[in-house]
């Protein structure tokens, strides 16, 4: 591990906030760490408030979404609500469709099936949607490359709206509406939404048409919130307004879902790691393991009592892929080892025979023994399909891009994307990667960092700082949750060893 203390704000900068909030000038660094530089910028801060989120019309085609879909009502369409497999994908469907359906009942959903259809917008899907007279579709989560499906479906008389956060490619899908604040022609004021985001400010765009207030859509919160956080998203903007929300509804008034899938948690408040690492991986195990239909049936459910009995058979499905992701991450160790692959830049590792569903976690779990650029590839059909996973500081998607020519599809994130490439390209792309990645990466990414917010003595530790600092939640990426260094501690016998692996101590003074 590399210890890295952030480097200290200016001085000047810190005394004025510290001034301004009359607060310790520990609490100010961290604050001008975080960007937050004015008595304003802290107000809201501190204190997330729903109307501080952007008028919903800001985005680029807003309008043209909004007008098509009222359109469909007024002439009696069947909409179909189209999402990914994933945490954001499911809520993002389950939200939007829930939505539509309280004041309009022509309104269905579709997730596509992981082994058969891929990710993304299918041609099956499309099909599913000429075959039961659809003449829209809403796609959330996915859809931004979808040029040639667009086109597809054009021919079909169905219309698409695309809801998507992911980056766009050189050209945008001929779609009613393509709604994206990574569009480079979207001057949308915040682009770091998720999918499950993108949604919800769909259905305040359509609200706002339907003279509801923002406090009339805060039931649909619990469903932002997780997406946020399951997705991995910076925590800061509209995205810590919405999980500070709905963090406020998961613990309150959850829908029956979110309610059975926590029920048996003895824990009274749930914070937003718990979302991460309770309500997320039950979610997503449903289309690891079966089926995302599985996932949207759930958080759609009103009746309690059967959602209890969704979300045991969903409790059962991550049971296995506990198990699954066990045993293809040790296969995956071995497989490094035997082909002499622990000094390389990246991680690429093949089995025809690993299951789809938990290759991305894999690519997780690796990143922790070998920490570098990962890829798990298994067989997907008479393709290769692999989910991606990397390390702080360096663009797997820019490396993918960079690789392309032997890729047959590929989209996502700096740090996690998904690709498909024929079999006879795999040891072409496995050496062109490792090739892009050794020549691109800044050797200090292959070393994992603790990144230390600022120094402090044990006398500073009051209850006062303690109470500031939780106001700083909900935590997440560009809002870490603080972390200090003291020096010269001795360790006067009461020590333990601490946590699975043994490695961090813990004092009782």
């Amino acid at each position: 591990m590399r210890w890295t203390i952030k480097p200290k704000p200016l001085e000047e900068k810190v005394k004025y906030l510290a001034k301004a909030l009359n607060v310790e000038a520990l609490i100010a660094t961290l604050l001008v760490q975080r960007g937050i530089e004015t008595y304003e910028e802290a107000r809201r801060f501190f204190r997330p408030a729903l109307t501080d989120l952007y008028n919903p019309f800001l985005m680029k085609d807003m309008d043209k979404a909004v007008e098509r879909i009222e359109l469909a009502i007024k002439k009696q369409e069947n909409i179909l609500v189209f999402g990914d497999y994933d945490v954001d994908g499911t809520t993002a469907v389950s939200l939007v469709s829930s939505y539509l359906k309280s004041y309009y009942p022509n309104v269905a959903s579709y997730i596509p099936d992981r082994y058969d259809e891929g990710y993304g917008i299918s041609f099956k899907g499309i099909d599913y949607a000429d075959d039961n007279d659809f003449s829209l579709i809403i796609a959330l989560d996915c859809g931004i490359k979808s040029i040639d499906h667009v086109v597809y479906a054009k021919e079909k008389n169905i219309d698409f709206i695309i809801c998507d956060h992911h980056r766009p490619g050189d050209f945008l899908p001929e779609a009613v509406a393509v709604l994206d604040p990574k569009r480079d022609d979207c001057t949308y004021p915040y682009d770091e939404l998720c999918g499950c985001g993108i949604g919800f400010k769909l259905i305040q765009a359509l609200g706002k048409n339907r003279k509801e207030t923002i406090e009339d859509l805060t039931s649909y919160l619990d469903l932002v919130a997780t997406a946020i956080a399951a997705d991995i998203v910076p925590m800061t903007g509209e995205n810590r307004i919405l999980a500070y929300f709905g963090l406020q509804v998961i613990n309150s008034n959850p829908r029956p879902g979110i309610k059975a899938l926590v029920h048996q948690i003895k824990k009274q408040t749930l914070d937003i790691t718990d979302v991460v690492f309770i309500i997320a991986p039950r979610i997503n195990a449903a289309g690891r393991i079966k089926h995302g239909n599985h996932a949207v049936e759930l958080l759609t459910e009103f009746d309690f009592e059967q959602a209890q009995q969704f979300a045991a058979e969903i409790e059962a499905y991550n049971s296995e892929r506990k198990d699954l992701d066990k045993q293809i991450t040790k296969e995956a160790l071995d497989q490094i080892i035997e082909n002499n692959e622990e000094k390389h830049f990246t991680t690429v590792v093949f089995q025809e025979n690993w299951h789809k569903g938990v290759i991305g976690i894999v690519a997780s779990r690796l990143i922790e023994t070998y920490y570098r650029p990962t890829l798990v590839f298994t067989k997907s059909g008479d393709k290769f399909s692999a989910s991606a996973r990397s390390v702080k500081g360096f663009d797997v998607y820019n490396a993918l891009e960079a690789c392309s020519e032997h890729l047959e599809q590929f989209g996502g994130h700096k740090y996690a994307a998904g690709m498909t490439l024929l079999e006879k390209n795999y040891p072409f792309f496995k050496n062109a990667f490792e090739k892009v990645v050794e020549e691109t990466i800044h050797p200090d990414s292959l070393t994992p960092e603790i990144s230390i917010d600022a120094e402090i003595n044990f006398e500073n530790i009051t209850p006062k700082l303690i109470r500031i600092l939780k106001q700083f939640e909900p935590f997440g990426p560009q809002n870490m949750t603080p972390l200090f260094l003291t020096k010269n501690v001795k360790d006067t016998g009461y020590a333990k060893k601490n946590g699975k692996r043994r490695r961090t101590f813990k004092t009782f003074c």
